[in-house]
């Protein structure tokens, strides 16, 4: 069924007018997988990153980093829908403090970025065919906002999912957005040539991107990392932090033996019974941040080198083909990983940050931590934190994995969290205003719903005044 499969799926893309270039990248993977091409990284085939650059120990002169950053465009990744938390929408239009939603405070990140150093510095969007409407609808408001000759979104590609069985694309009737799948954030390279935006950012004079995700605060425009990737002279650069045991599952750098070159390595590429080496944080003690550097001239020129295949890890992705849905039928979506590109670019590096960098949102969990007074949201649209250390939230699924759940039981907002270290939640709380939450709290599942009244303090030493829900 191999070159039937293929064939159709081929038929199936051109048919919904996907640019021929992203049909090459797809028959590319597609050909692999029929090949049994696993993705895996084995851990005998690597060395541990151990002794990486760090900014925190660079210099970069005010007049590097302003000169760097005036040749610099950010772009956000956007076209996640948030379907982990029960969305059907870009959950970047999330509300995350004082009204504003994810995209808000980017926009509040970038102009200030631009006023204080008096700059253009564009600011892109990566949108899934699912989430260009929407983000643009949202974005109409900030009417100075697009910059001369630059939309403010290009749209990632789509591919076929592909039955598990045979490999051909799968029919799903019941809803056809369902038998299209994004090609993973790897696509990132693609799309920018076949949107025309790469070509475009070239002739206006751009030199250098700065990508992160959008759930990501932390990665506001920073102009001393601009600065540093300018003067080592490397085409690309992927920003790393420490590990803790909170982030054994995150994605790590390593050494590849057989050519010295940084790679990236995540979950799905690792052997299953090497797990044990993936998530021990003393071996491999930084992951990939999700934030990377790359020089738009070395990419625009080893696009052309490589007919715009760059060539990266197959990451093949078992899931149903609707997600909601775990009895659906069992697809295939090929991926790959933008941080994988580190190994395409001979003489790309890393360095260093600091967990500023990396706020990601990707629970409620993370959500609530980030709504409370932990962090201050500043006028400059950053993110400053006030607890130390960052407390950490466990939340019930059962009662608040789901964002209209979750929103229902925090009525009136996070509970105060700058004095905690840790909230596990179990059963069915309602918390209301006013709730201040001092060290390690757990609340137990007592069977039926609960409240925290009104101005309670939870510690480990206190109770609060809790009664059912009437």
């Amino acid at each position: 069924m191999s070159e039937i499969g293929l064939k159709l799926a081929q038929e199936k893309m051109a048919a919904a007018g996907i640019h021929p270039l992203a049909i090459d990248v797809f028959t590319y993977y597609n050909r692999q997988l029929e090949e049994g091409v696993s993705g895996f990284i084995p851990e005998d085939s690597i060395e541990p990153l151990l002794d990486p650059s760090m900014l925190s120990d660079t210099a970069v002169s005010e007049e590097d980093a302003a000169a760097a950053l005036e040749k610099t465009v950010i772009i956000k990744l956007n076209g996640g829908l948030g379907t982990s938390m029960g969305m059907d929408k870009a959950k970047s239009l999330l509300l995350v403090r004082k009204g504003k939603s994810f995209l808000d405070i980017i926009v509040d990140q970038v102009r200030h970025t631009r006023a204080a150093y008096r700059i253009q510095l564009p600011l892109l969007f990566m949108n899934s065919f699912r989430t260009h409407e929407e983000t643009l609808a949202a974005l109409a408001p900030y009417g100075d906002l697009a910059v001369a000759g630059l939309d403010l979104d290009f749209i990632q590609n789509q591919e076929p999912k592909l039955k598990a069985d045979d490999l051909t694309p799968i029919s799903w009737p019941a809803d056809p957005s369902l038998e299209w799948c994004p090609p993973g954030h790897g696509d990132l390279y693609t799309a920018l040539t076949t949107s025309g935006m790469l070509d475009r950012l070239l002739s206006l004079g751009y030199r250098y991107a700065s990508v992160s995700n959008s759930d990501n605060l932390g990665a506001a425009p920073d102009a001393t990392i601009a600065g540093w990737f300018a003067t080592t002279g490397a085409p690309y650069a992927a920003e790393i932090c420490r590990r803790t045991a909170a982030d054994r599952k995150g994605g790590h750098l390593a050494i590849r033996k057989s050519d010295r070159r940084l790679i990236l390595r995540d979950t799905a590429q690792t052997p299953k019974e090497e797990m044990h080496y993936f998530t021990d944080e003393f071996r491999h003690p930084f992951f990939h941040t999700n934030n990377l550097w790359f020089d738009l001239e070395a990419l625009d020129r080893t696009l052309r080198e490589r007919k715009s295949v760059l060539g990266l890890p197959l990451i093949k992705n078992e899931k149903t083909v609707d997600p909601a849905d775990p009895s659906a039928p069992k697809v295939i979506q090929i991926e790959t990983a933008m941080g994988a590109a580190i190994e395409v670019f001979e003489g790309a590096t890393a360095v260093g940050v600091g967990r500023d960098r990396f706020l990601p949102v990707k629970t409620t969990n993370d959500l609530l931590v980030l709504r409370s007074d932990a962090y201050d949201l500043e006028a400059d649209g950053r993110l400053s934190k006030v607890a130390d250390p960052t407390p950490v939230v466990d939340l019930d699924d059962r009662y608040y994995k789901i964002i209209s759940d979750f929103d229902h039981r925090f009525p009136a907002g996070a509970p105060s969290l700058k004095e905690a270290r840790y909230l596990d939640v179990n059963g069915d709380w309602t918390f209301e205003a006013g709730v201040r939450v001092i060290g390690d709290v757990t609340l137990e599942d007592r069977g039926a719903p609960q409240i925290i009244a009104a101005g309670s303090t939870l510690s480990d030493q206190t109770d609060a005044a809790i009664g059912q829900r009437p």
